[in-house]
C-alpha cells in the first residue's frame, strides 16, 4: 500500500461530519499527529479529524471504507511500538474529544471514553473509594483507549493483572462503520466468542474503541515500599523468583540496572540516592493491603529472602513524600534513558525464573553487535524493557547490526518460553520479528481475523502482521 491521496470530495464529506473546526489539513497539525514515543519516527496523516461522538466515528469509517482510505486511531501518542503512526498517510483519527468518565459505585465499575487519561481515571475511582490497578509509567499522559488497544500493564500488573483483566465490555466502531458492543457489563460471561478480549490488544487494527466498561476494586489502605541495592545485577534478577517461592506476592517488584538509575537521578529533580560505586542494580519492592501487621510480616519475610544475596543497606520509604519520590524516579527511567541518545526500546517478557538468563543474553548480544543497552522493568512478572542506545555507533551499524542483535534477543526470549512484547505491543517496529514467536499457521489465522473485520485493510494498515504475510 502506497501513501494514498485523499480526494477533495472526501475531504468535504469529512468536514460535514465533524465540522470545519475539527478537520485539519495544515502541515504543522499533521506533523504533530504523525508521531508517538517510538524512536524518532514521524509519519503525518494526510488529514487530521477529531470526532466528538460515536456516530461521527461511524460516518468517518463509512467514508473511509467507501474510498478505501487508511484510518489510524490516535490517542495520547505515548506508544512505544509505532501503533499511532500513519505510515500510509490517510486519516489521522484523533479521539481526544472522547473524555467522559462515569463511576458506578453500586457495581464497582467505570464507564470510560477512550481519551480519558489513565491517571485521571484512577484518581476518579480513588475518590469514590475504588481502585483501578493498571498503572503504566506514562499514566499521567497515556489514555485508557490506548491502554486497551495495547493491553497495557504497569508496575502493579504483578499482583492485580493488566488492562485486559478489567475490561468487561466495549463499544466499537468497525471498519465498515457498524457500531457494536462486544460483551456485557457482567463479571461472568460465557456467551459466545469473546469479542471483548479479541479487541483488547488488537492495536487499533480491528475496530475503533469509543467506550469502555471497566471493573474496579475496593482500594487498599496501606503499603510498604523498599529500595534494595544489589552488588550483582544477575542476583537482583534471581531474587525476584525467590521472593515468590517464599510465598509472597508483592504489589510491585521493579528492576533497574545502574545506568538506568544514574541517568534518571540526573534527569529528575527532587530525587537523590546515595549509591555505592559497586552497586549494579536495584529492586523496588512494594507490598500493599489493609492490615499493617500482615504487611510488616511480609516485609520481614522478603528481607529474609534477600539476605542470601549480596546487597547493600535496604532503604525503606518512611513517608508518602519519600514513596512518591521513589516512584517518580522509577516512572521517569524511560524518559531519562531516551534523553541521552537515539534509542530502540524492546519489551521482552519471560517466565520470571528465566530473568537472569535473559539479562545475560541481552548483554552478550550487545557485545557481539557493538551496542550498549540499559535494562529496567517489571521484573516481578518477567517483563524487562531493553533500551538499546545508539551513542556513537555509526548509522550503518545502527541500521544493519542492531536488528541482528534484536533478533537474537527475541530468539532467546522465545526459547525461554517468553514472547516479544509484554505490554508495548507489536505495531510498526516489531512486526517483522513475529515469525520468531509464531509459525505460518498462527500468523495466517491472525491475518484471517483481520480480513474478516477489515476486508479493505483500511484500519491501521501495516501494523502487527509481518510485511511478507
Amino acid at each position: 500500500m502506497k501513501n494514498i491521496k485523499i480526494p477533495q470530495e472526501m475531504i468535504a464529506s469529512l468536514q460535514k461530519v465533524v465540522g470545519q473546526s475539527f478537520l485539519f489539513l495544515d502541515e504543522d497539525t499533521r506533523i504533530k499527529y504523525g508521531h508517538d514515543e517510538t524512536e524518532d519516527y514521524n509519519f503525518p496523516p494526510s488529514v487530521v479529524v477529531k470526532p466528538g461522538n460515536t456516530h461521527e466515528v461511524s460516518e468517518i469509517m463509512k467514508l473511509a471504507n467507501s474510498y478505501k482510505i487508511p484510518v489510524v486511531p490516535i490517542g495520547g501518542q505515548t506508544g512505544l511500538s509505532g501503533g499511532a503512526l500513519s505510515i500510509y498517510g490517510g486519516i489521522g483519527l484523533s479521539m481526544e474529544r472522547f473524555n467522559k468518565i462515569e463511576i458506578d459505585e453500586k457495581n464497582l465499575q467505570g464507564i470510560v471514553e477512550p481519551a480519558v487519561i489513565t491517571q485521571v481515571f484512577r484518581e476518579a475511582a480513588f475518590e469514590k473509594g475504588l481502585f483501578y490497578p493498571p498503572d503504566p509509567s506514562s499514566q499521567g499522559s497515556c489514555t485508557i483507549g490506548g491502554n486497551v488497544a495495547e493491553n497495557a500493564g504497569g508496575a502493579r500488573a504483578l499482583k492485580y493483572g493488566v488492562t485486559k483483566d478489567y475490561v468487561l465490555n466495549l463499544e466499537v466502531v468497525l471498519p465498515s462503520g457498524e457500531i457494536i458492543w462486544t460483551g456485557a457489563n457482567t463479571l461472568k460471561n460465557s456467551t459466545g466468542y469473546n469479542l471483548t478480549q479479541l479487541m483488547v490488544g488488537s492495536e487499533g487494527t480491528l475496530g475503533v474503541i469509543t467506550k469502555i466498561v471497566m471493573k474496579l476494586l475496593p482500594k487498599n489502605t496501606y503499603n510498604i515500599l523498599m529500595m534494595v541495592p544489589f552488588f550483582n545485577a544477575g542476583q537482583a534478577c534471581e531474587a525476584v523468583a525467590e521472593i515468590f517461592r517464599a510465598g509472597i506476592v508483592p504489589s510491585a517488584l521493579e528492576f533497574m540496572e545502574r545506568d538506568a538509575i544514574d541517568w534518571t537521578l540526573k534527569y529528575v529533580d527532587g530525587v537523590s540516592l546515595d549509591i555505592k560505586e559497586e552497586v549494579e542494580a536495584h529492586l523496588l519492592i512494594e507490598v500493599d493491603g489493609n492490615y499493617p501487621d500482615m504487611l510488616f510480616a511480609e516485609a520481614e519475610k522478603i528481607m529474609g529472602v534477600l539476605e542470601q544475596f549480596k546487597i547493600d543497606e535496604i532503604l525503606f520509604a518512611d513517608t508518602e513524600d519519600q514513596k512518591n519520590a521513589l516512584w517518580k524516579m522509577r516512572r521517569a527511567v524511560g524518559e531519562a534513558v531516551k534523553s541521552n541518545s537515539v534509542y530502540k526500546e524492546e519489551d521482552t517478557v519471560v517466565p520470571r525464573y528465566e530473568l537472569p538468563v535473559l539479562l545475560a543474553g541481552i548483554k552478550a548480544a550487545g557485545k557481539k553487535y557493538g551496542f550498549h543497552s540499559v535494562c529496567y522493568g517489571h521484573a516481578g512478572d518477567g517483563n524487562l524493557h531493553v533500551n538499546i542506545i545508539k551513542g556513537d555507533m555509526s548509522d550503518e551499524n545502527w541500521s544493519t547490526e542492531v536488528p541482528k542483535g534484536i533478533r537474537e534477543i527475541f530468539e532467546l526470549t522465545v526459547s525461554l518460553k517468553g514472547t516479544l512484547s509484554g505490554e508495548h505491543g507489536i505495531g510498526y517496529v516489531q512486526k517483522n520479528y513475529m515469525d520468531i514467536a509464531f509459525n505460518t499457521t498462527q500468523l495466517q489465522l491472525m491475518k484471517s481475523i483481520k480480513n474478516i473485520f477489515d476486508p479493505n485493510n483500511i484500519l491501521n494498515p501495516g501494523k502487527v502482521l509481518p510485511d511478507n504475510l
